[in-house]
């Protein structure tokens, strides 16, 4: 009996959904029952860790010179290593991470990244010269992780029918944290001083280790369980071509987002007249996806809760490919502000469906592994995309960024959608033969 009532969730759990990808996993455990205060507090420590990640991006060149480098090119360039050092050892570290959550449990690893993390920032205050500035950078990175053991403790212990929901209202914190730290950093130092504005923000995310230590309750794990666990992890995936795609696809939303960074201002002082809102209207642009994406997010994760999350997944990459054509042609700045807060709505439903389908596509002893690697292969795009943004519009013009970005989100959401019904069709010849 017991077989068969699982047979039919999964039949009418999937019959909505795009074929091949199948949302209830046999080895999936029940939702903890404290999952919606562990989203609160996973929501605020993602939030204040990514704000402390980013804030110091309006006034590191200051902070630089302030720790005796004078020289103009050189203060350019310790800026961006410092920037620059906590995202590589992020991405470098966050499998494993990843893989010792699967191990430890995902609270222990949240406490290590919001006390590590809050250590490490109030460190920087103290800096006295640009070596120990990037050392710090750099150990940040390392030390961090919360946002993404935030995501897999939520993915794994939220109910399946809320997964893609609850995964949204925790990537608009995340991505609220990348807005609003550069607009913290922008307006505290004046204020209260550079130095002071690192211990500010260590302090907040000391709250959020206090809370995450006292609050979250993670579902209990068997005596044994680490060194018991199922070995082979990918092995064990049954649909690895999905799971593959959706690291592609996490990628590419990333390549899009950030393709454009190095030539906005550049594009922004061909659409308008005056020179002093050039800045404004760049900023502006740049801060218009990540508001449409916070917007949308939740919403689109609640869609995608009902209808499936594939099928969002290749509407998402289709219409923000769309919205990328019209943006090569604008002739204004506040027409390339609107298509960029369209394009953040369309966009914004990606990473909490994209994490939703890894999640119920993993075992759960290896969840953690893979969510490690999403995360990886997102920094990837973090970093490319401005690589080949820089390069293709120095050599080919800005509009070919666009069009280039617009055909590449095309291909993955064919590729998404291939991927998907390629997978349905042996499922059904399964059944068929059966």
């Amino acid at each position: 009996m017991y077989p068969s009532l699982v047979s039919q969730a999964n039949h009418s759990r999937d019959s909505i959904l795009p074929p091949g990808i199948s949302f209830l996993h046999p080895m999936a455990s029940d939702p903890n029952p404290h999952w919606h205060r562990n989203l609160l507090v996973c929501l605020f420590g993602s939030f204040s860790t990514l704000v402390g990640m980013t804030l110091m991006l309006p006034f590191l060149p200051l902070y630089v010179e302030e720790l005796g480098v004078k020289d103009h090119a050189a203060i350019v360039q310790w800026s961006g290593i410092a920037y620059g050092a906590t995202f590589l050892t992020a991405g470098i570290v966050a499998p494993l991470w990843g893989h010792l959550g699967d191990r430890y449990g995902r609270k222990p690893m949240l406490i290590r990244a919001s006390l590590g993390m809050a250590i490490c920032i109030s460190l920087i205050g103290f800096s006295t010269n640009v070596w120990q500035l990037v050392a710090l950078r750099l150990l940040t990175g390392i030390a961090g992780g919360y946002s993404s053991g935030a995501t897999i403790l939520v993915a794994v212990q939220t109910p399946k029918n809320r997964s893609a929901w609850a995964l949204g209202v925790l990537s608009s914190g995340i991505m609220a944290g990348n807005l609003i730290g550069p607009l913290i950093g922008g307006s505290l130092p004046p204020l209260i001083g550079i130095r002071a504005t690192f211990w500010l923000s260590g302090a907040l995310i000391f709250i959020a280790f206090l809370a995450t230590t006292f609050l979250v309750k993670e579902g209990p794990r068997q005596a044994g369980a680490a060194k018991d666990r199922p070995k082979g992890g990918w092995a064990h995936i049954p649909r690895r071509d999905v799971v593959l795609t959706m690291l592609f696809t996490g990628m590419l939303l990333m390549f899009a987002n950030m393709s454009i960074e190095p030539i906005i201002t550049v594009y922004v002082n061909t659409l308008v007249d005056d020179p002093a809102r050039v800045t404004f209207v760049a900023g502006l642009a740049m801060s218009a996806a990540a508001l449409g994406s916070i917007l949308s997010a939740s919403r689109l994760g609640r869609l995608a809760d009902r209808i499936g999350h594939a099928y969002v997944i290749v509407l998402a990459l289709g219409v923000a490919a769309l919205l990328l054509i019209p943006q090569a042609f604008v002739t204004a700045g506040w027409q390339l502000v609107g298509l960029r807060f369209l394009m953040g709505l369309a966009l914004g439903g990606l990473l909490p469906c994209i994490a939703a389908v890894v999640r119920h596509n993993v075992p759960d002893h290896f969840v953690g592994s893979i969510m490690g690697y999403s995360v990886s292969s997102q920094y990837v795009g973090q970093v490319a995309g401005p690589l080949m943004g820089g390069y293709v519009g120095g050599h080919y013009g800005m509009p070919a960024v666009f069009l280039g970005t617009s055909v590449l989100l095309l291909l993955g959401a064919l590729g998404s959608w291939r991927v998907a019904g390629a997978a349905g069709r042996k499922v059904a010849k399964t059944a068929a033969a059966e």
